[in-house]
């Protein structure tokens, strides 16, 4: 059946409008339709789309009789269609094929990955030990520090300033914990103090991108509940120092400068309030490394305390002491020499 009588096809014929769309049974429909009959089911005819005059064409797929139903003797048989294009496309489908088939669930976040496993942030813990991150090489340093969890400032949600400058290097330059200036810059001593720095190491022969690497003890600045700086605890300076050692074991330096009263203290195992003084003036030996399972043991470098160049900004008068650290860290390197990186 096409769905139009004869006295529907004469009338639209006569008033120029022929039919848009016609359909025809295909082979094997009715012994379909019976099988579906059987189960007191309802089929969906195989159709033949046939374009005609149609530019956006829809097709409505027509119920097929019943095999126990004769058709309708009024009604005659589907006319051949007339020339003109090709057949569209066939279209074969059930009552049952209708039916929507769930999909599976998608595997980890939903986008057809498990993106937790494919980061393998299990490889490196969020709180390693010092155990674990004497052992670590650059890579899994930088992301260990960047995913730490040691501390409270860590915790709070800033993210941590990475070092910068020669990762073969003579000197490790030290600092206390990370300011304002170097979250915005995402650089260690950034802004002014960072200019004078390199002004500083210039006039002993020293580079920041030659032969010195540049960090902050305390990765992540400590801020206060409105937001602005303040000083870190011991406790803080504590969970990060096995970072900053690790830096000096990988940098193969044998000199450490730290700057200002929190590195020097905290490297030398003094309270953080105690004033610089205390530990300006001479070289100390540190003991770094060392960490289970390593294989190296523990290794012996100089360290020279000195004033932190936000200090020397504010009184000038104080660069002659910085000058004679400077001096008595170039006299430690070239008296250790520099020791195997690792």
């Amino acid at each position: 059946m096409n769905g139009f009588s004869e006295r529907d096809t004469v009338f639209l014929n006569e008033m120029g409008l022929g039919p848009l769309w016609m359909l025809r049974a295909a082979p094997g429909q009715a012994a379909a339709a019976a099988a579906v009959a059987e189960d007191g089911g309802v089929a969906v005819a195989e159709v033949e789309v046939v374009a005609i005059e149609a530019e956006a064409p829809v097709v409505v797929a027509q119920p097929a009789p019943r095999a126990s139903e004769p058709a309708p003797a009024s009604e005659a048989p589907p006319a051949p269609p007339p020339a003109g294009p090709r057949p569209l496309q066939r279209v074969a489908q059930s009552a049952s094929a209708l039916e929507a088939v769930p999909e599976p669930p998608l595997p980890g976040n939903g986008y057809g990955a498990d993106l937790d496993s494919a980061w393998d942030d299990a490889a490196l813990p969020a709180d390693a030990s010092p155990e674990e991150i004497a052992r670590m090489d650059w890579d899994q340093l930088a992301v260990a520090i960047a995913s730490c969890r040691r501390c409270s400032a860590c915790r709070d949600g800033r993210a941590p300033v990475p070092g910068t400058g020669a990762k073969q290097a003579r000197w490790l330059v030290a600092a206390g914990a990370s300011t304002a200036a170097d979250d915005r810059e995402r650089l260690p001593l950034a802004g002014e103090p960072g200019k004078l720095l390199d002004n500083m190491l210039a006039a002993v022969g020293m580079g920041r991108d030659r032969d010195v690497y540049i960090t902050n003890l305390i990765k992540c600045r400590p801020a206060s509940p409105n937001g602005g700086e303040r000083a870190p605890t011991a406790a803080e300076a504590a969970a990060c120092r096995p970072y900053l050692e690790r830096e000096a074991v990988l940098t193969g330096s044998h000199t450490v400068l730290t700057l200002g009263q929190i590195a020097a203290n905290t490297l030398l195992g003094r309270p953080l309030q105690e004033p610089l003084a205390g530990a300006r003036g001479s070289v100390h030996p540190l003991a770094i490394g060392g960490g289970e399972g390593d294989g190296q043991g523990q290794s012996e470098v100089s360290l020279v305390a000195t004033l932190h160049p936000g200090e020397l900004l504010r009184r000038g008068g104080d660069k002659a002491l910085a000058w004679a650290d400077l001096c008595r860290a170039r006299a430690a390197q070239k008296a250790g020499g520099a020791r195997p990186a690792r």
